[in-house]
């Protein structure tokens, strides 16, 4: 039961950013720019880093839906999302993505962690700058939506053919067009009361 009064019917997220749509737009554009938006490290791979950060933090929603969007752009590969989750060392990835996950876990631990080291082997894997910045990012914007999604104690239900779903139809359309199914048009003034 969440701890507030959230829009009934919504997992995880959506229940919070419905309640309040204002601040939903802005994390739902970042979410959009950081995993949906073209980029030279793929839409899947990008994807496996909020899934790896999630499952260090231990939300169950984030981790769950975004694996199911992971997967969904690898070829509905729920298996290699598993490993990556408990030995991303040993799963079928580039050496890129794993140096990659290094870092991201790092920041997840606090982003002092990450090292001069840490940054040198994931360019010696060829991230470039832009890659290696949407890795911190990307691990720094998942432990706020963890934390956001579990400090409210939202709905988090254990179908996981509900997430693959939903997973598949996010990979294909994004952040903002989904948003718009739970999302009012207008937002509502802040500070009005519901």
């Amino acid at each position: 039961m969440p701890h507030i009064k959230l829009p009934e019917g919504l997992q995880g997220i959506r229940s919070a950013m419905a309640l309040r749509p204002e601040t939903a737009k802005p994390l739902n554009e970042l979410t959009e720019a950081l995993l949906h938006t073209p980029n030279s490290l793929p839409q899947g791979d990008r994807e496996l880093i909020a899934t790896y950060v999630s499952y260090l933090n231990d939300c169950y929603f984030c981790q769950t839906v975004h694996g199911s969007i992971a997967a969904a752009c690898l070829n509905d590969d729920h298996e290699l999302v598993k490993r990556v989750k408990v030995d991303f060392h040993g799963a079928d990835i580039s050496e890129k993505l794993k140096a990659l996950l290094v870092i991201a876990a790092k920041v997840q631990k606090g982003g002092k962690q990450v090292s001069a080291n840490d940054i040198e082997a994931a360019r010696e894997q060829g991230a470039t700058d832009m890659e290696i910045h949407d890795t911190v990012l990307i691990a720094a914007a998942f432990c706020m939506y963890n934390r956001y999604v579990d400090g409210l104690d939202t709905w988090q239900p254990r179908d996981e053919e509900l997430y693959r779903q939903r997973g598949k139809k996010t990979a294909q359309e994004g952040y903002v067009s989904i948003s718009r199914g739970y999302l009012p048009a207008k937002a509502p003034e802040v500070g009005a009361q519901s």
